[in-house]
């Protein structure tokens, strides 16, 4: 892979590396990881897009991840030597569409494939169907290949394009791109829990309405007032918040982290990603310590699982959630560290993670750390 980074984040900038890297004979295809704070807009960008000599594809994100550090603004593109077979699916937050029937035409184009591949999933990480996505993932292509990747989107909360296709920037949609080469996984959190299990007793989506027959809203203050005696309000909810996210247990494995965004007046929790109704949830916090820890395990993890012959054409793809860099603060390079460990990564901070750990599930996180191996 052709890394190529412009620190200025301005669409001249994108459009001078764009060119430069699809002129490469090697170059067969563009992944662009891209900062928010860019400013992008769908006009000046679209164009660029649509008339570039090779299909380019990817995500807008809070942050990204290139040579150890964490960026706020700058674009990475990441020439790739074998175009993907892509898709696009609208409709993230429509209560009525089907997604299955939306990814059909994928997997019977796909269904001639064979060997090593990854399907990279970007999705719009404010959109609030994201579970129901990844379910018909799981139900049309299986588990025969790897699945990484995350939620684009903006800290503003504000929905916007983030998900940049070949047909332009989209929201409220999916990108699912069918990478041409193997890779293997590692999923950690870190988090641990301070609370016993509570019953999900209402929720719609990714919005948590009651737990325990409370509104949600006022059980959460609580727990979070008997753990630390912080408060939490409406106007400073996140600053607190992002300190404890909700576990949603599983059968046999880690539980799957739900990160609460905002609460309103109603009483409820507006989270990324859905929290079933009925699911048993804990109150989880964590520190750098584990933080870091589960960095590391992710890292070996990917390497323990990885069943290529040889480690020295490989690539380290990062998909780390942007509230784990708000968690951390300047402790974030520790964990960029610990998952480098002296080599090249590269990737993006995101509203969600999504990723298949091992062969066993197929799953929207919140919280986590997902290391690719790319072979």
């Amino acid at each position: 892979m052709q890394l190529q980074f412009d620190s200025s984040g301005s669409v001249e900038g994108f459009a001078t590396s764009l060119q430069t890297l699809a002129a490469r004979v090697d170059v067969a295809a563009i992944l662009v990881l891209a900062c928010d704070e860019n400013g992008w807009q769908p006009e000046d960008v679209d164009p660029l897009l649509k008339t570039s000599e090779v299909p380019v594809f990817g995500g807008i994100f809070p942050q990204i991840a290139y040579q150890g550090g964490n960026h706020v603004k700058g674009t990475l593109l990441v020439g790739l030597a074998s175009a993907p077979e892509t898709g696009v699916i609208e409709g993230l937050s429509d209560a009525d569409a089907e997604y299955e029937q939306a990814l059909l035409p994928l997997a019977e184009r796909w269904s001639e494939t064979c060997g090593g591949q990854t399907y990279l999933v970007i999705v719009d990480g404010l959109a609030s169907r994201i579970s129901a996505l990844i379910e018909s993932l799981f139900y049309t292509f299986g588990l025969e290949h790897n699945f990484i990747g995350g939620g684009a989107g903006s800290l503003s909360f504000e929905k916007r394009p983030c998900v940049i296709t070949p047909q332009g920037l989209k929201k409220d949609a999916a990108l699912v791109a069918l990478l041409p080469v193997p890779s293997s996984i590692g999923v950690t959190h870190g988090w641990e829990p301070v609370s016993e299990a509570f019953t999900v007793t209402s929720s719609e989506r990714n919005v948590v309405k009651s737990i325990d027959w409370e509104p949600a809203a006022a059980f959460y203050t609580r727990m979070i007032h008997a753990h630390s005696g912080q408060d939490l309000s409406i106007d400073d909810f996140f600053s607190v918040a992002k300190s404890y996210p909700l576990g949603i247990s599983r059968l046999g494995a880690e539980m799957v982290v739900r990160d609460p965004l905002m609460m309103n007046e109603k009483g409820e929790l507006t989270c990324v990603g859905e929290v079933p109704e009925g699911c048993m949830v804990r109150l989880l916090n964590g520190n750098p310590d584990t933080l870091i820890a589960a960095a590391t395990h992710a890292r070996e993890q990917a390497l323990a699982a990885y069943q290529g012959s040889t480690l020295a054409s490989t690539d380290w793809l990062l998909i780390d959630c942007i509230s784990r860099v708000l968690y951390l603060g300047d402790d974030m390079t520790k964990e960029l560290q610990a998952v480098a460990q002296g080599e090249a990564v590269f990737g993006a901070f995101t509203l969600g993670e999504i990723a298949n750990s091992g062969n066993d599930y197929l799953d929207f996180y919140n919280k986590t750390i997902v290391v690719g191996l790319l072979g």
